[in-house]
């Protein structure tokens, strides 16, 4: 039988999930985006890392949801960065997928965006320049949530405090 977490498993700073649909998925990113607005109404930083297709975006829309935000939360691919400001905290979502190279990240304006007001989420967060969570110091917390397929086709999310 192929491990996966247990729905929900907590330690010093890192929390586990276990989904098994994109309906248990977003419900898990609302639960974070309500505790994260419940925690630091000033901001947060949010990697989203994850292969192709593990549901980086649905996450995504379930913190939105969390934070109250009523219109509809899409994929960022091609715009690259969006802005949502009908919740409680503005929202920033962030998709580096098409994004290669230092000089195309310093294009984007991403270090007024990670300094600035609300909760960023980046999807592919491995992508963010070091530096630029580094720029996020202000922010608590820096979150990183890790999302892979599991054997029996669902989703095991590990969120990690970053904070240095």
């Amino acid at each position: 039988m192929p491990f996966h977490y247990s729905p929900t498993v907590s330690t010093d700073g890192s929390a586990r999930h276990h989904t098994a649909s994109p309906e248990e998925t977003m419900a898990v990113g609302a639960r974070i985006g309500a505790r994260i607005v419940g925690n630091c109404a000033d901001g947060a930083l949010v990697l989203l890392v994850g292969p192709l297709g593990a549901g980086k975006t649905v996450l995504a829309k379930g913190i939105a949801r969390g934070l109250g935000i009523e219109e509809q939360v899409i994929s960022p691919t091609y715009t690259i960065v969006s802005e949502y400001r009908s919740g409680s905290v503005p929202l920033h979502h962030i998709d580096l997928y098409r994004i290669e190279g230092t000089e195309q990240m310093e294009n984007l304006g991403l270090e007024d965006i990670v300094r600035g007001n609300g909760i960023v989420v980046v999807e592919w967060g491995e992508k963010l320049a070091p530096s630029l969570v580094t720029a996020a110091t202000d922010r608590e917390p820096r979150i990183r949530i890790s999302i892979a397929l599991s054997m029996d086709g669902g989703r095991d999310i590990l969120v990690e405090d970053i904070r240095e």
